[in-house]
C-alpha cells in the first residue's frame, strides 16, 4: 500500500466510525444534505461551514509544522482580522461593496503582515518559534481590544459582509467554498510545483537544505505569512457567521484544536513530511466529534477529554510499534529452524 494513503487510513477509519454512531443514533438524516432558504444543509453539512475558519487556520498550520515550527497566535490573529473587518465596516457605509472589500483586503494584509513578522523572528533572528509566537499571543488581543476599543462591534444582517460566513453559491455555503479553494490552491502549490519539497527538506534537515543553497529562511517567512493570512481570513469568515467581533472571546484556544487536526491527519511536529488532506480529514473528525457528544447525550464537559481520546487512539494506530503488539498475538508462529548437521571431520579438515 502506498505510505501516504496508508497514514491517511486511520483517520479516515476514525472519522468514518464517528459517523455511523450518528447515524445510529439520529438516522441517515446525519450524512443526508436537505436545502434550505436556498443553502445547502443538514447535520453533516452543517459541522463542515462551522470548521471552515479551523480548517483554513489548521492548513496554514500545517505548512509551519512542515518547516519544524508551530504558530501560536493564530487565534489572536483571528481576532486581529474580526476586530479590523467589523470596526472598519461599522464606521462607513455598510451597503456598499468597496468599503466591504477595502475592509476585508485590510484584514489580510494586517494579518499576513504579521504572520510574515513571526517568520522573520523565527528565520533572521534566530527565536524559538514557540516564544516568537507566544509574544504575539498573549499581545494580539490587547492588540484587537484597541481596534475595537474595547467594544465588541456589530454590523447589520443587510451588509454583503455577512454572507462571507453565511451566504450561499449555487445553495453551497460559502465557508466551505472557500476552504475547498483554499485547500486547492496550498495543494496545487506545494505538490505540482517544488515548494513542497523544499518545505519537507528545510524542516527535515535545515542544515543539509542550508548546504544545498536552499533559501530556507525565505520559505519559513513564506509559510507563517500564509498561516497568518489564514488565521486573518479565518477571523472576518467568523465575524460575518456572527455579524460581530468579540476580540475577548473571538478564536479563543483554535490554536490548539489546529495543531490537534495537523498530528491526527498524520503530520509530525519534528517537521518533514506533510499531509494537507490529512489535516482536512483531522478537522473533520474534531468538528464531527463535538457533535456526536451532543448526540449521544454526554454533557459538553466530556468535550475536551474525548478531544484527548481521540488523538490518543489514531497517534497510537498511526505507530507500526503499536500495531505489531496488538497484533502479534493473532500472527502464526514460524516453524523452528532445522537443527544445524552435525559438521563431518571431512568439512572440518576444510
Amino acid at each position: 500500500m502506498n505510505p501516504y494513503f496508508k497514514r491517511l487510513m486511520w483517520p479516515l477509519a476514525v472519522l468514518v466510525a464517528l459517523i455511523v454512531v450518528n447515524i445510529a443514533v439520529t438516522g441517515f438524516d446525519f450524512i443526508i444534505p436537505s436545502v434550505h432558504d436556498g443553502r445547502l444543509g443538514g447535520a453533516f453539512v452543517n459541522i463542515l461551514r462551522r470548521s471552515a475558519p479551523l480548517l483554513l487556520i489548521a492548513l496554514g498550520m500545517t505548512l509551519v509544522i512542515a518547516t519544524k515550527g508551530i504558530d501560536l497566535s493564530v487565534g489572536a490573529v483571528y481576532a486581529i482580522g474580526a476586530a479590523i473587518g467589523a470596526q472598519y465596516i461599522l464606521d462607513r457605509d455598510q451597503s456598499s461593496l468597496v468599503v466591504v472589500f477595502t475592509a476585508i483586503g485590510l484584514a489580510l494584509l494586517v494579518a499576513a503582515v504579521i504572520g510574515a513578522w513571526n517568520g522573520t523572528m523565527v528565520a533572521y533572528f534566530g527565536v524559538q518559534p514557540i516564544v516568537a509566537t507566544l509574544i504575539l499571543m498573549i499581545a494580539g488581543r490587547g492588540i484587537a481590544q484597541l481596534i475595537t476599543g474595547g467594544q465588541i462591534p456589530s454590523v447589520s444582517d443587510t451588509t454583503p459582509f455577512v454572507e462571507l460566513g453565511r451566504g450561499a453559491v449555487a445553495t453551497v455555503p460559502v465557508p466551505i467554498i472557500i476552504g475547498i479553494a483554499v485547500f486547492a490552491a496550498l495543494v496545487l502549490l506545494t505538490r505540482t510545483t517544488a515548494l513542497g519539497m523544499l518545505l519537507e527538506s528545510v524542516g527535515g534537515n535545515p542544515e543539509a537544505s542550508r548546504l544545498a543553497g536552499i533559501r530556507s529562511k525565505g520559505i519559513t517567512v513564506l509559510v507563517y505569512l500564509v498561516c497568518g493570512f489564514c488565521a486573518g481570513l479565518a477571523g472576518l469568515m467568523g465575524a460575518a457567521n456572527l455579524g460581530s467581533a468579540d476580540a475577548n472571546n473571538g478564536g479563543l484556544w483554535i490554536e490548539l484544536d489546529a495543531i490537534l487536526a495537523v498530528v491526527i491527519g498524520g503530520t509530525a511536529l519534528i517537521g518533514g513530511r506533510f499531509f494537507l488532506l490529512g489535516t482536512t480529514i483531522g478537522v473533520a473528525i474534531i468538528g464531527t466529534l463535538e457533535v456526536t457528544i451532543i448526540n449521544v447525550g454526554l454533557s459538553s464537559q466530556w468535550q475536551f477529554t474525548a478531544k484527548a481520546i481521540v488523538v490518543f487512539v489514531v497517534a497510537m494506530l498511526q505507530s507500526p510499534e503499536f500495531r505489531a503488539w496488538i497484533l502479534k498475538p493473532f500472527r502464526p508462529r514460524r516453524a523452528p529452524d532445522a537443527p544445524a548437521e552435525p559438521a563431518t571431520e571431512k568439512a572440518l579438515a576444510k
